[in-house]
């Protein structure tokens, strides 16, 4: 691992100014890039930590505040550790900004990601690797499917609700994907029951899109984060080696 320098920038969206972090090898030089995709509790500390980590492994880590449009981050006050038991009206001020997010918002905030890591000198040419966790799980498959030129490689960890009955379930939208996929899905999520990963798994061979699926047993929703009450770290570090080895086979870390 490398020295890494972080910073925070400013994108310019069709809708405004994402406030974001960017954490680089701090030799100055042009490196893959990859966003980072937030949980439900947003750009934080934590969420630093896991780009700075990417990024010592020679990547250029991208980190926007997926909300935004409700103001920079922090947005909201949360407890230490994240334990929505103990506070549940935490999710109802989150809900509506997680809802905002529809595959049409994210194919135009993701575009504005996107250009700015193209023109940006610490980012080298070609596509990008993406990684998102819970609702950013989502996220990294609605920026793959928006443009599937533009990205190589997306993990999403503990993500849940792929699979529904409604006619905009993630599932039926997987089709333009050719970026190679990882899963490292939570044990016992009522978000990802084995049937659902079963039928998300179906889809995806359906669509041709090269992807890996597992279950980290004995982890929750939410194992990576570590200001969280879910966090495992023996978890959370098997996610950094199945990332790190998607993002190494995809885009060469330089």
């Amino acid at each position: 691992m490398t020295a890494v320098h972080g910073v925070s920038v400013d994108i310019q969206t069709p809708d405004g100014v994402a406030d974001a972090y960017v954490a680089h090898p701090d030799d100055g030089a042009a490196h893959p890039g990859v966003i980072v995709y937030q949980d439900a509790f947003g750009l934080r500390p934590a969420l630093r930590a896991v780009a700075d980590r990417i990024a010592s492994h020679g990547y250029t880590v991208l980190v926007p505040n997926a909300f935004y449009r409700a103001g920079r981050a922090p947005l909201f006050d949360l407890p230490d550790p994240i334990d929505l038991k103990s506070r549940p009206e935490i999710f109802e001020k989150i809900r509506p900004q997680m809802q905002a997010l529809t595959p049409e918002v994210v194919k135009s905030d993701s575009a504005a990601y996107l250009d700015w890591m193209a023109a940006s000198e610490l980012v080298s040419d070609g596509p990008v690797g993406l990684t998102g966790y819970c609702m950013g799980g989502r996220l990294v498959l609605f920026t793959a499917a928006a443009h599937p030129e533009r990205v190589a490689a997306g993990g999403c960890f503990h993500t849940g609700g792929l699979v529904t009955d409604g006619p905009d379930s993630t599932h039926l939208m997987v089709e333009p994907i050719t970026a190679e996929l990882f899963f490292g899905y939570a044990d016992n999520d009522q978000g990802a029951t084995p049937a659902q990963i079963e039928t998300f798994g179906k889809a995806l061979d359906a669509a041709g899109v090269t992807h890996t699926s597992e279950v980290y047993e004995g982890s929750i929703h939410g194992y990576t984060q570590a200001d969280t009450e879910a966090y495992s770290a023996e978890a959370a570090e098997r996610h950094y080696r199945d990332l790190l080895a998607l993002l190494d086979r995809t885009l060469g870390s330089k």
